[in-house]
């Protein structure tokens, strides 16, 4: 038997014992619990971490486009030099950023608490946010690894890739990384880069004085960039200075000295801009190919000297358009060959980088009509071929002429010249929709085209001003189609031969329409070739024509398509090229005209309701004259 007082004490320590194994098992829960807790929101944040990115170059560099005469004129995309290193710096470089940015960089793990609690009390003083607590780490791992958003998540993951830095960097690296990929302002990211930037010079020779007007850019690159805004840049300046003498980086007498450095007055680099060099930047990606860091230099077909010529024509003839209610303009000129080496696409860049010349769809008016002659002359009309003048309904579509005029019966060249809508619609009936629709694809329009749409003949349908110019050159070259572009090209393709009888006429009439026709404010002193249109209530005002080895096209409107007060094509169109034209002659940048073209004649009507061939085939009648007549 056992005795009842050590049942007491063994039921007493089984107690006992149940009690402990229940109180711990209660406490290893909490604990496992809380652990899994702290755990699982780090699983969470780390699954969408782009570690696999931390450690990646940085990325790509600029580039830098050059004239035909290979001066640089404009830069695209981000300018970067490669990373510094931070032991051949001059120690007050690194310094200034310390100072101003992470002054406890050093003695912390990517998360500086006496930071945070320090701003925190400041910003509280304040009521707003004056001071931040973001070390040199978290910064870095924010501008280079997320996308800058504000949320507790990406804050969370601010802070787990700081401290994943701190662990595979030494602090050497992370500021090395810092300072090679911060923005600068102006396109500029990075020390190297800004250095040549303001200064022009590598980092390795900065100033005590320039490495604080540097230091300051950072908290605000564009409020602060020294050359736009030079006493707020030079304001911040003394305040990364004093920073540095706090933080024992260099003496008050080397600040007092520093101090005097004189903020930089222009960039180093190159402006950002123009029309031209947004059109042609999409095509010169592969230059990037194989490139880290620094500028590339991509030669184009750009003609600094014309673009300069055709820049100052525009100003003027939108200058003297006075009460026209012409707000915007556009201009191509190219080579015969497709080379552009001109483009303006509005009035001010800065204002509206829109480009007209080329993201515009317009309607080109009877400058269409050009399509619509060249069916004509294929369906064996000519230059001389005579056109009935009487109204013509198409369709339940009657036209009519410009202030109504016309009636009279002219031949092809007549009707060109003067931009008779009439006969081109009776023009356009007669060859047919799908004729006058493939002489515009075999001119290189790639733009929508109805064939069975008569107004086509009035040049209804909606084209941009490059390619419309590029189907003249068409003319100009005798090849087609005539494809744009803006990069030197080792090998162009070879287009088909625009057939020389048919070339010869289009010359001959669109000689005519400058010689005595709607595009007489286009003369030159040498001959020159041009179409002009105006379309429907005065929304749009074209004239596209050669002259030498150029070809040009001006295009005048409002991008709200609203009317302008009777502006033809023959009017600010046609001087505008005419000013580009003289000015590039007298300068040398467009060749002097061969001999001129002799006119064009194809046989002589017989009378006024008949249309003859240039050449009578024998025993036959043209079915071009056929169709007129109903035969």
């Amino acid at each position: 038997m056992v005795p009842e007082d050590v049942k007491a004490r063994l039921a007493s320590a089984w107690i006992a014992t149940r009690a402990f194994v229940i109180r711990h098992r209660l406490l290893f829960g909490a604990g496992l619990g809380g652990l899994l807790a702290l755990v699982a929101p780090l699983v969470w944040l780390g699954s969408s971490l782009p570690i696999s990115r931390a450690l990646e170059p940085l990325p790509s560099r600029a580039i830098i486009l050059l004239d035909n005469r290979g001066q640089p004129f404009a830069r695209r995309g981000a300018y970067k030099e490669p990373p510094v290193v931070i032991k051949a710096l001059p120690k007050p470089v690194p310094a200034a950023f310390l100072a101003i940015e992470d002054r406890r960089f050093y003695h912390h793990l990517g998360i500086d608490l006496v930071g945070v609690t320090r701003a925190f009390v400041v910003n509280a003083k304040a009521g707003h946010t004056v001071q931040g607590g973001s070390t040199i780490t978290q910064q870095l791992a924010k501008n280079a690894f997320l996308a800058p958003e504000r949320s507790l998540r990406r804050k969370g993951q601010e802070a787990m890739i700081a401290l994943w830095l701190e662990l595979r960097l030494s602090k050497d690296e992370i500021l090395s990384r810092y300072l090679s990929s911060i923005y600068f302002g102006d396109g500029v990211y990075g020390l190297g880069a800004a250095a040549r930037h303001y200064f022009g010079k590598p980092p390795e020779q900065l100033t005590i004085g320039e490495a604080a007007i540097l230091a300051g850019i950072v908290k605000a690159p564009v409020d602060l960039d020294p050359v736009d805004h030079p006493e707020a840049a030079r304001r911040r300046a003394r305040l990364v200075l004093d920073a540095m003498v706090d933080t024992k980086a260099i003496t008050p007498e080397q600040a007092r000295e520093a101090g005097q450095v004189k903020v930089p007055v222009a960039r180093a680099a190159l402006p950002v801009g123009g029309y031209f060099a947004d059109w042609i930047s999409p095509r010169v990606k592969s230059a990037f190919d194989g490139a880290a860091y620094g500028e590339v230099k991509v030669p184009t077909t750009l003609d600094s000297r014309l673009q300069r010529l055709a820049e100052r024509a525009v100003a003027r003839g939108m200058a003297s358009s006075g009460k026209a209610r012409a707000g915007q303009v556009a201009l191509v000129a190219m080579r015969p060959d497709g080379r552009v080496v001109a483009m303006v696409g509005g009035r001010n860049y800065r204002q509206s980088p829109f480009n007209r010349a080329v993201q515009a769809k317009r309607q080109p008016g009877s400058a269409f009509k050009l399509f619509v002659y060249l069916a004509a002359l294929r369906d064996g009309a000519g230059p001389d071929s005579l056109v009935v003048g009487a109204p013509v309904t198409i369709g339940g579509w009657t036209p009519s002429n410009y202030e109504g005029g016309g009636g009279r019966d002219l031949t092809l060249r007549d009707a060109f010249a003067q931009s008779n809508n009439v006969i081109a619609a009776r023009v356009y009936r007669t060859a047919g929709g799908p004729a006058v629709v493939k002489a515009a694809r075999d001119l290189g329009i790639t733009s929508p085209l109805r064939e069975d749409d008569a107004t086509l003949a009035l040049g209804t349908a909606e084209t941009n001003l490059l390619e419309l110019t590029a189907a003249y050159a068409a003319v100009a070259s005798g090849k087609m189609p005539i494809q744009p572009y803006g990069r030197p090209r080792v090998a162009a393709s070879t287009p088909a031969v625009l057939d020389p009888g048919q070339r010869e006429a289009l010359l001959d009439m669109l000689g005519a329409v400058v010689q005595e026709g709607t595009g007489r404010a286009a003369r030159l002193s040498q001959r020159a070739y041009g179409k002009t249109g105006t379309t429907q209530d005065y929304r749009d005002a074209v004239f596209v024509g050669f002259t030498g080895d150029l070809v040009v096209g001006v295009w005048v409107g409002n991008d709200d398509h609203s009317p302008m007060s009777r502006v033809v094509g023959g009017d600010i169109p046609a001087r505008i090229w005419r000013d580009v034209m003289t000015s590039g002659l007298k300068a040398g940048l467009i060749a002097r005209d061969s001999p001129p073209v002799p006119r064009v004649s194809r046989g002589e009507p017989r009378d006024e309701e008949e249309a003859v061939e240039a050449e009578p085939r024998p025993h036959r009648v043209p079915k071009w004259l056929r169709r007129i007549f109903g035969l």
